[in-house]
Parts: structure tokens; C-alpha cells; sequence
């Protein structure tokens, strides 16, 4: 109903087509895969903070520390009662637990391994109040999301139809006649978080706090007494809710080192340096280059300057021309905008040619060979995952999820 053509061009797909929030995700299947899509991600734009969001829900804690340890930048405990209009009615209703519980879980276990000052923890999920962010603040995040209320500020009546393209307050829609409904302004908006930050502060004085930064982590200040009292809360034991969490890594409660991407030791360093004369001015360049399996994601940082220089028309067909000779490591060619053409003699793993943007991939068994190609596996799975223009010339048999795209 709302894939208009203006929103089809953007997302690489067709008008009138559903497209669901979340899509499968179908070159995830371990947390290796993630760390993989996060190494992935961190290459194609350096400069961006990756965030992976979980929901709220009993074991979320060992799923983050997972995350954490796959390098992501930020976690976001997303809670229970948030509700994107596109989400399936299942999720809606029964996906997730309260983000207190998902928030307490990760923190602790983030702690107890160690895991905490690499990685920003954010919160989200029906937050309303200065008080949710200060309770969010306490049991470890330093981030909070707010979606639902900023929306109803800005003019929605939670008429629960965001998936119908009828929003009769011209909130959730593309379509041109019912936008004109909106009333919505952005002073109203800024307006809402003054107070949320006003009431934070008060909140923050009266426990002693200067900052939200001091204040993450600090559960024992949270006093459940009248809570626990009364009498709707008779038998509940809260306790798992507010322990304080083991340190025995002595880190902080907060983020402050930083996850080490390791991009200053990748290939494409080198592939950069070479192609300065094709990047910088559009001048043809080849090179040559030997690789092995320990060189992830070849081709992506190369692509990611020549798209910042050239923008998202890249350059001419074979401006830059790569010959690599060896075996490649997962996501070879991952991203590559046009103008790129990367041949490969000898073979690569998963994820060639992932989310490919119109750039040009050949690989083909090494010319002293003498098996039968089509009939040996020249790469691995989930090969053209997303990709959206471009070639891929493959001389052999490739694993499984070959060309998926999650275009509705």
C-alpha cells in the first residue's frame, strides 16, 4: 500500500510491493555470520556506528555479549511494547519481554565477561518520561530511543492503520492528499524533549548525579519498597532486576574504549594508495595483487571512497581494473560500486559480490588448473546477497542462497 515509486527507487524494488521491517535475514545463521555483516558494514563506511538490535527477552544477555564480542558499535535492548506500523501483527502482540528485564540481563552479563566498556548499550520500547530514562540510565544504558511519543506529538492518534497508507493524520503516509493533513512541527518536537531532559535533570540532582554518563549502571540507588508493597506486587521478587553487577574485570559501568575493527590491517589500504589517480581524478588504473583467505571484505573500503568522491553513479565500466591471484577470504567484492571490475583467478569463500552496486566480479580457477571447472566449487554461500546493478561471472558451482534479494 505505501511502496510508492519514489520509495521502490529508494529501496531497489517495485511499487505496490509489500516490504515487511524486519526481512529475514537470510545471510545470518550464527553469530559469526554477524560478525561477518558487521565487518561488512564497518568497511563499506568506516565512519558509521553499527548497531544491532535485540529484543528484549529471557537469554538477550548472552546474545549481547555476543554482539559485543562480533565488534559491534552499539546493542539496542528494544522492549516489548514498541511497534513499528510495519511489523506483523505476531510481533506486535507477542514478541519480546519489558526492556527492564532485557536491559538488567545484558548489563550484568556484559560485566561479568568483561564485555561492557567496548560497546554502547541503547534502550528502547514505549519510553515516555524523564523517570524511564533515568531508570533505563541506572540499569546500564547509556542511549534511550524514543519513537511513539515524539509521533504522537507530532499529531498521531494511534489509529494502528501505518501499514494501510490510510493514516487519516497524514503521520504514517505517502499519500500526497492525505500529507496535507499533518500539523505536525518540529518546535513540537524539540518542546517534548525539553521537558523529557528537564525532568531528567531534576531526577539526576535529586539522586546525586551530575550527569546521565555518572549515573549508568548505578542500580543500587533504584529503591523498590513501594513498589514491592504494594499489594498488586504481593510474592513478586524482583532482586535478579536490581543486582549489581560482578566487575570483576574492573571496566567501567559505561562505554569507553571502543571496539578495535581492525581496518587499518585490510587489504584495500593498499588497493586505495594504488587507485589514488582513479579516484581523485576518474583516470584509468590497474593493478595486480596476490590474496589469501585472511583478507575479508576486499574491494568495499576501495568502493566506499570512490562513492564519496563520485557519488552513487561511481565511474565509467573497467575504470579501475584489479587482477587478484589466490584464494579469497568471505565477502569478496562486497558493495563494489561501478567502475570497479575485480577478477579473481583461484577461488573465494561466502558472500561474493554481497549487496553489489554495479560493479563488475570474475572468478575463474587458476589457468594452470586441470580439473573440470563446472564441475568443483569455485565459491561459497549466499553469493549476490542484495545486490541491486552490476555483473558477476562465476566459472564453477557456488553454495547454497545464491541471489537472494529481499526486495518484497
Amino acid at each position: 500500500h505505501k511502496v510508492y515509486p519514489w520509495i521502490a527507487k529508494t529501496r531497489h524494488s517495485t511499487p505496490g510491493v509489500g516490504l515487511i521491517s524486519p526481512p529475514p535475514h537470510h545471510d545470518i545463521y550464527s553469530i559469526e555470520d554477524l560478525k561477518q555483516l558487521i565487518h561488512d558494514l564497518k568497511n563499506s563506511n568506516p565512519a558509521a556506528r553499527v548497531h544491532v538490535k535485540l529484543v528484549a527477552e529471557v537469554g538477550v544477555g548472552t546474545v549481547a555479549a555476543g554482539v559485543s564480542k562480533a565488534k559491534a558499535d552499539v546493542v539496542l535492548i528494544s522492549g516489548h511494547d514498541g511497534g513499528t506500523g510495519a511489523s506483523p501483527l505476531t510481533s506486535l502482540k507477542h514478541a519480546g519481554a519489558p526492556w527492564e528485564l532485557g536491559l538488567a540481563e545484558a548489563q550484568q552479563t556484559l560485566m561479568l565477561n568483561g564485555l561492557r566498556d567496548r560497546i554502547v548499550v541503547q534502550a528502547d520500547g514505549q519510553m515516555k518520561t524523564g523517570r524511564d530514562v533515568v531508570i533505563a540510565a541506572l540499569l546500564g544504558a547509556e542511549e534511550f530511543g524514543f519513537a511513539t511519543a515524539p509521533l504522537v506529538v507530532s499529531g498521531c492518534i494511534m489509529m494502528r492503520v501505518c501499514h494501510l497508507d490510510t493514516c487519516p493524520v497524514g503521520v504514517a503516509t505517502q499519500n500526497p492528499e492525505l500529507r496535507k493533513r499533518f500539523t505536525g512541527k518540529p518546535e513540537f518536537v524539540v518542546n517534548f524533549f525539553e521537558y523529557i531532559a528537564e525532568e531528567v535533570r531534576e531526577y539526576l540532582a535529586a539522586l546525586g548525579f551530575r550527569s546521565i554518563e555518572e549515573a549508568v549502571g548505578h542500580v543500587e540507588v533504584i529503591d523498590a519498597v513501594e513498589a514491592i508493597d504494594h499489594w498488586k506486587a504481593s510474592g513478586l521478587d524482583i532482586a535478579p532486576l536490581l543486582a549489581v553487577p560482578q566487575n570483576p574485570y574492573s571496566q567501567t559501568l559505561h562505554h569507553s574504549v571502543g571496539q578495535n575493527h581492525e581496518l587499518e590491517a585490510a587489504l584495500d589500504n593498499q588497493l586505495i594508495a594504488e587507485c589514488q589517480p582513479a579516484i581523485m581524478d576518474g583516470k584509468s588504473v590497474e593493478v595486480k595483487v596476490r590474496i589469501n583467505n585472511v583478507h575479508r571484505t576486499v574491494g568495499t573500503m576501495l568502493g566506499s571512497e570512490v562513492t564519496k568522491k563520485w557519488g552513487g553513479a561511481g565511474l565509467p565500466d573497467g575504470t579501475i581494473k584489479i587482477h587478484f591471484t589466490g584464494s579469497a577470504g568471505q565477502s569478496f567484492g562486497a558493495f563494489v560500486p561501478k567502475g570497479i571490475e575485480m577478477r579473481l583467478e583461484g577461488d573465494a569463500n561466502d558472500y561474493v559480490g554481497k549487496g553489489l552496486s554495479g560493479g563488475r566480479l570474475i572468478v575463474h580457477p587458476d589457468t594452470k588448473s586441470k580439473f573440470v571447472a563446472e564441475e568443483n566449487v569455485i565459491a561459497g554461500n549466499v553469493i549476490a546477497y542484495g545486490a541491486t546493478g552490476g555483473e558477476i561471472f562465476l566459472r564453477g558451482v557456488v553454495g547454497e542462497r545464491f541471489c537472494v534479494r529481499n526486495s518484497g
